[in-house]
């Protein structure tokens, strides 16, 4: 089983959950109402990682199991909020915001060494903050069409191709399907059923069997959005569009690193930019040591607390994604009426 098949194993109903030890933190469905919604933790996994790496100086050890304390806080106050729409949004991107000052100023500015800092883009120690964030607005107290669909939310190995590796001179019985995937930060997904042989009752042994996620939204997720990273998306997003003609694809980053290109001739439907301007290299360049981090805190954290993430962009989002349940087929009467569809 691949890691994003057995990622998602466990968000079949009951008894595929049941299966799992007691310390897996599964998916639920998106339909699910928010006390039974146990939600993916891409950060928390970078976290406890990060804990067991070798390469932590002893010093940082004791932050970042505070980290993980503040973690613990953040998805419990998360949970017990009481309210839906967009002031449900508003308390989530409140939430996320405080969090995600916590990690990048106690525990990666503040550190004395330079070891988060300068590796906090491999060791994703922030920047998964918000893959874990995002499907927290998948709750039908915000997107109330939630509650009838069979979706799940969450990273996965999102269906690209299918393809078959067998040959005129393999055995008639290989058909040997084979199929791509792209691995997305954020999916609204649903599980689709493969099966393929040359023969018409599908013999057990000669035919192949596999699952798929079908990902109708596919969002990438960047900390600093550069023109190569952009490039990448524009082929993902063909990519993912010609398996699921149907699928709206989105580039959510935090900080604009890149001169703003128009997606009109790509696959991407919008680039979502939740903070700003990524600050110049000069200013990236002071930061680099220790010492000057200690020196230049204040001046860090107006950068910050001027930037947080925007609940509008946030909303932007969550609206793309009531929008895709109000399209409906057009009705034949109405289209004749009005001359168009």
């Amino acid at each position: 089983m691949s890691s994003d098949e057995a990622l998602f194993a466990s968000i079949e109903p009951s008894e595929a959950a049941s299966a799992k030890p007691a310390e897996a933190e599964p998916l639920a469905d998106a339909s699910a109402e928010a006390p039974q919604r146990v939600r993916p933790t891409p950060h928390k996994s970078k976290l406890v990682e990060l804990l067991k790496n070798p390469k932590l100086p002893e010093d940082d050890r004791f932050a970042v199991e505070e980290s993980i304390e503040r973690y613990k806080s953040w998805i419990g106050d998360m949970a017990s909020i009481d309210a839906t729409g967009n002031e449900l949004v508003r308390q989530l991107v409140d939430l996320t915001n405080d969090y995600k000052k916590s990690v990048e100023l106690d525990l990666i500015w503040d550190s004395g060494e330079d070891f988060l800092f300068r590796q906090r883009g491999q060791l994703k120690i922030d920047n998964s903050i918000i893959e874990e964030f995002l499907p927290w607005l998948i709750d039908p107290r915000v997107i109330p069409a939630l509650a009838d669909q069979d979706l799940f939310a969450g990273p996965a190995g999102a269906f690209a191709a299918a393809y078959f590796s067998s040959s005129l001179t393999a055995p008639a019985s290989d058909i040997s399907m084979e199929v791509r995937k792209k691995d997305q930060d954020f999916t609204l997904s649903r599980r689709a059923y493969l099966k393929a042989s040359f023969k018409s009752d599908f013999p057990a042994g000669a035919t192949s069997s596999m699952d798929v996620w079908l990902a109708y939204v596919a969002a990438e997720c960047k900390t600093n959005l550069d023109k190569t990273m952009f490039q990448e998306a524009s082929a993902t997003s063909h990519d993912l569009k010609v398996a699921v003609p149907a699928a709206r694809y989105y580039l959510i980053c935090e900080y604009l690193d890149m001169t703003p290109i128009s997606t009109a001739g790509t696959d991407i439907d919008e680039v979502l930019i939740l903070r700003g301007k990524r600050l110049g290299s000069n200013k990236r360049k002071a930061y680099s040591s220790a010492a000057n981090r200690k020196r230049l805190r204040s001046e860090y954290v107006d950068y910050i607390e001027a930037n947080p993430i925007r609940y509008d962009v946030v909303q932007r989002f969550g609206d793309h994604l009531k929008s895709l349940f109000e399209a409906k087929d057009p009705n034949e009467e109405d289209v004749v009426t009005k001359g168009y569809f």
